[in-house]
């Protein structure tokens, strides 16, 4: 029995023969996509860890909001910077090597900020994240692009998406416990543990290409075919010269502005203008990661099978339901547990397809396949940058517009409102602009 279960999860070393047994290779492939997919969600905790801990910092006197929003920004930018740089670079790179150093980095800065509360410590150290943050998407993009063939790129495409989701429902629960428990600083003591001990689990089971391991069975994804870099030069130039490509990133832009608005102030926002708990706020906002699983697990399925790998009409109409659950969840007054319920299972369903597409898939689709990297990395430059502008334009009208009443701080959010739908019904605006582009090849 133990010889059986030692042989199915034995991976073949690289100075191995050729294997050309296509159920041992799909198991390799499927327990690396595994590693890498919770990897990317491992990313996101040592990436919104601050986003739990904002309303118990300005509570203490830690930062201001518009510090906070600054120091967020921070990461954003930096973000957008190295999303565009790793991904040309992840298109030549080990993606395993690069995505496990990138957590690893990401989850020391987290460690050590749970031990200081200098501003400036702060935004330099959680800038220095945003840019090994970016070595995460870029490594499990080219990942798949290596793995499997454009067939079904899209369904694994949603499904490796929903790490996204499963690392915030994973945040906003665990994260926050921690720091109602024990206070904000243990919020990111964990973050920083959770994600070294990833890095380790990473460093075991993942693995680069399928041709390194012997896999050679003439499929698109393990033909082991070599690409020069004449041909890398080539493709990416392709990528840059791409009009929709680049309408897709800003339509992914104003898009993350919305999904940002969400993530980074939401829990902040149920605290102030409703009045809920650190934990019920977290818990609220953790239901919106958790449909967002299951918006983009079906993302690829839908796209594939029900329209033939077009990503057109379902991007329009998840886009709308993003409009709709943020017009339910801002503009209703009052303490409404079931609509604000709601709401968030519509903005999880809705961003959960949105980032799959607008955020990736869409572009990768018009790149050249050994492009993906670059392409992913232009739509990620636009989208973070939006998500920077969002966290200091939020951070600025809600510190702005904040007044004392009677002795107690009291937010007015009704110009928040209009940033924030406004970004989502910009990004369903400029989606239709490339509804008649056509995928590389076709």
């Amino acid at each position: 029995m133990w010889n059986k279960i030692k042989s199915y999860y034995t991976i073949p070393s690289p100075a191995s023969e050729p294997d050309t047994d296509e159920r041992r290779f799909k198991r390799v492939r499927l327990l690396s996509f595994l590693t890498a997919t919770l990897g990317y969600g491992m990313y996101y905790v040592c990436r919104l860890s601050m986003n739990v801990i904002r309303k118990p910092m300005v509570e203490d006197g830690i930062f201001t909001e518009t510090q906070i929003g600054v120091i967020g920004s921070c990461l954003f930018f930096t973000y957008a910077i190295g999303k565009f740089c790793n991904g040309f670079i992840a298109d030549r790179s080990n993606v395993k090597r690069l995505m496990s150093t990138g957590l690893l980095i990401s989850a020391l800065i987290n460690l050590l900020l749970g031990f200081t509360d200098s501003f400036v410590v702060f935004a330099v150290l959680w800038g220095i994240n945003g840019y090994f943050q970016s070595m995460g998407a870029a490594s499990g993009v080219v990942s798949l692009s290596r793995w499997f063939d454009s067939s079904n790129r899209g369904t694994y495409y949603g499904y490796w998406s929903a790490s996204h989701n499963l690392g915030e429902a994973i945040t906003f629960i665990s994260i926050a416990i921690l720091a109602t428990r024990f206070g904000w600083r243990y919020g990111l003591i964990g973050a920083g543990i959770i994600g070294i001990c990833y890095f380790f689990v990473m460093q075991w089971l993942m693995r680069d290409t399928p041709q390194k391991y012997g896999f050679l069975l003439g499929s698109e994804s393990a033909s082991g075919k070599k690409t020069d870099n004449h041909d890398f030069n080539n493709s990416q130039k392709e990528v840059l010269r791409n009009p929709a490509i680049w309408i897709l990133a800003l339509a992914s832009a104003f898009m993350y502005i919305s999904r940002y608005a969400v993530n980074s102030w939401g829990v902040f926002y149920l605290e102030t203008m409703k009045g809920y708990s650190t934990l019920d706020a977290s818990f609220i906002i953790s239901i919106s990661s958790v449909c967002g699983i299951v918006g983009t697990v079906a993302s690829g399925l839908i796209s594939d099978r029900l329209f033939r790998s077009s990503r057109n009409v379902p991007a329009l109409l998840f886009g709308l339901m993003n409009v709709v659950a943020l017009c339910l969840f801002l503009l209703v007054p009052g303490v409404n547990f079931w609509v604000d319920v709601v709401a968030m299972v519509l903005f999880g369903l809705g961003i959960g397809v949105l980032i799959c597409f607008l955020g990736g898939l869409m572009a990768v689709d018009l790149a050249p396949k050994n492009a993906a990297g670059a392409a992913l990395g232009v739509v990620g430059v636009a989208s973070y940058i939006g998500a920077g502008v969002q966290d200091i334009m939020s951070g600025l009208l809600i510190e702005g517009n904040k007044h004392v009443v009677n002795g107690s701080e009291v937010y007015d959010f009704t110009y928040i409102n209009y940033f924030w739908i406004g970004a989502a019904l910009m990004s369903v605006l400029l989606t239709l602009l490339v509804w008649n582009a056509k995928p590389h090849g076709k």
